[in-house]
């Protein structure tokens, strides 16, 4: 019999499938990210890396799966390297504007920022 528990003072936050706590929970329900209404920025960034340059994608309205896959092929079509991080996908080098027209092939509103 299900029922409506969503907290439990003793045991947290419950799944709503499977009833058991989310640290605990047997039906492995993923999390939604939250889907971003604003625009994904591609910028330039050298802070921290000595000096080497990275375009760093942010904004994209994709889980964690679909970043990393995204990134895959950024990296084997500019022949480049690179990692996704916090959301965000670093390439290496200074590829903005083909990030840029790649993205919007996609059909992604992508924005160049930064200086």
């Amino acid at each position: 019999m299900k029922s409506d528990l969503v907290y439990s003072t003793a045991l947290g936050k419950m799944c709503p499938k499977c009833e058991k706590p989310i640290k605990s929970c047997s039906c492995k329900q993923k999390k939604q990210e939250p889907k971003s209404n604003n625009r994904v920025r591609v910028c330039r960034e050298t802070k921290g890396r000595k000096g080497k340059g990275v375009s760093l994608i942010t904004g994209l309205p994709l889980n964690q799966t679909e970043l990393q896959k995204l990134a895959k092929e950024l990296k084997k079509r500019f022949g480049c390297g690179g990692t996704v991080r916090n959301g965000v996908i670093e390439i290496q080098g200074n590829h903005r504007d083909l990030i840029l027209l790649e993205l919007e092939k996609r059909g992604y509103d992508a924005k160049k920022s930064g200086g």
